[in-house]
Order: structure tokens, then sequence, then C-alpha cells
């Protein structure tokens, strides 16, 4: 999806010059605010508080990368005063269900402002060739996948607030008071996945993913990217006969002991390559949606039992 969607805010709705009204306690019903996915939310919902409802456009356990639009969807979109979206291409089957919609929606985009990786350089031209001319290729804005790092969730709960800050006026010191507990509790969870990650020894700190998802986790925490069996940014793709077999030499060069994955994503072909690489699958990563209670109910707890499923499983 194109930038400039992304960033469309209808003038309209910077008018407020009634804001939203007070919280629920009036009687009157507070706004939705619709977000894009689960993990979304949850942040939003600790920037908003009280001063609206915020909802989650895809259901629990749904993947983005492959998620199919409904007409529901449509007439959530046009009910909604605001709509947060990840940015960066995440949300590729957006664009259709906006134009069906209609309707005034301040749109915030959670990533904007932050510098994204692009597709590694070590794929090849040859492969990277194939990837782009297959499904998938969507991301060519670049990873989106930076809420696996809390730091730079830390831009988004301040997209988020200046975004709700312009949209109701008169909750700014709420949001901002919301804002900065948010973001000290990130810190915290940076620094207790910091402790954590510390018990790898530095040279087991190596990472195989079904696609590119940890990349931003990788950099901040000191893990090497070893490789993946989608070289895409999104699920939505296939790799080749040649991926699989570079896959392969490169789990065996490295000594990886593990292959990640999602709950959601289907292991028979990272098993084809545990089988012949010699290595286990580890199956149960919570990386795209939160779960219905433990063990990802927030956003903070997803991160937590990521990190605890990846340091026991390479420490």
């Amino acid at each position: 999806m194109k930038r400039s969607i992304f960033l469309f805010i209808l003038a309209a709705l910077l008018f407020s010059a009634c804001g939203l009204p007070p919280a629920s306690d009036s009687g009157t019903a507070v706004p939705v605010i619709l977000t894009s996915t689960t993990f979304l939310a949850d942040i939003a919902r600790n920037v908003a508080g009280d001063r609206a409802r915020v909802e989650s456009l895809l259901p629990l356990g749904a993947d983005p990368h492959t998620y199919q639009p409904t007409p529901l969807d449509v007439a959530r979109i046009a009910e909604s005063k605001v709509l947060i979206l990840n940015g960066l291409e995440y949300e590729h089957f957006i664009e259709s269900l906006l134009e069906s919609a209609g309707g005034e929606q301040l749109i915030i985009v959670a990533s904007e402002g932050i510098e994204p990786r692009k597709m590694e350089e070590h794929h090849g031209e040859e492969n990277a060739a194939e990837t782009e001319a297959g499904e998938g290729s969507e991301h060519e804005a670049g990873d989106p996948h930076m809420w696996l790092d809390p730091n730079l969730v830390l831009f988004y709960v301040e997209n988020i607030r200046e975004g709700l800050t312009h949209f109701d006026p008169h909750g700014a010191a709420i949001y901002q008071a919301n804002a900065e507990a948010y973001r000290a509790r990130l810190k915290e969870l940076d620094a207790w996945i910091v402790e954590e990650v510390a018990q790898i020894p530095p040279e087991r700190r190596l990472l195989i993913t079904n696609h590119e998802s940890l990349g931003y986790f990788a950099e901040r925490y000191g893990f090497r990217i070893v490789g993946t069996v989608i070289e895409s940014f999104s699920s939505d793709a296939s790799p080749s006969a040649q991926q699989m077999a570079t896959l392969i030499g490169q789990i065996r060069a490295s000594g990886a002991p593990a292959i990640f994955l999602e709950a959601s994503e289907n292991p028979a072909l990272a098993q084809q390559i545990a089988d012949e690489s010699g290595v286990r699958v580890v199956t149960g990563l919570h990386l795209e949606s939160l779960t219905n209670g433990s063990p990802a109910a927030t956003y903070i707890d997803m991160m937590k039992h990521n990190v605890t499923l990846i340091v026991n499983a390479l420490k």
C-alpha cells in the first residue's frame, strides 16, 4: 500500500473542538478505536485508557499476511472514529476495505518515523528476484515486524498518543500519563529480555524462523539470523527447492540447534528441513497475534512467552 494512504487524515477529524466525550462515567458511550491487529489493540488500550473502546479488526490467532477480509470488516471500519495501523504495507488487505467503507476516520500509523529493515542481502540476487516475483512481495517498503523490539514500540506509543490527542484534545493529559506509564513498562520488558538472553552463550544466539519476522528482535538482543524457511517478510509465500537446499546448508554450517515457528504456521516444510539438517522444530511462538488468555494475553505477555521459548531452546 502506498505510504500516502496510511498518512491520509481527513481534516474534518482534526477539528475536534469538542473532542471525545468524557469517559463512560458521564453516561455517554465512548467512541470506537479500531486497530488492525490484536497486539496493536493492546498497545492502544494502554494509551487510550477509559476514554475509548479499542477493538481489533483481525480476530485472535489471525495471520495478517493471509487474512481474507469479510463484509463485516467494511462495516466496522465505516463505524470507527480512529483506525490504527502498523504501516509498512503490513496490512496489505486494508486498501480495498477503506475504499469500500468510506466514512471519515483518523488513520494513525504506529510505525511512522522508524527506519525499516530491508530484505537481507545474503539471499542473493536470484533468490531475491524469485521472492519479488512470487507471493509475499507486498512488503517492498521493508520489514514491518517492528513491534518485536520493545524499544521500537516506544515509537508506536508516541504515535498513538499524538494521534489520539489530535482527535481528542481534551484527553491530552490522560493520554500523556497513560503513555508515560506504559513506556516505563516497556523499558522494564526490554531490561528483562536482556537478562534472559544473557543465559544463551553468544555463539548459540542463532535464529531460524519460518519467514523473516525476528530481524528487529535479533538486532536488539544480539542474535544472528541464520536463515528462514520462506525468504520473505510475509508468511504468504513459498520457497523454491534451491532456497530449501541453501537453508539446509546454512543450518549445518552454523550449528543452529532449532527452527522456530509461530503457533499458526504449518510445520510441514520446517519439519522436512529439520529432519534433513538434524535440528528440532520449536513451535508455539506468538509473533503476530495475541491469544485468548495465557500465554499471550497482552503484548508484554506475548514477548515474555516468545523469549522464554527461545532462551530455553538455545541456552
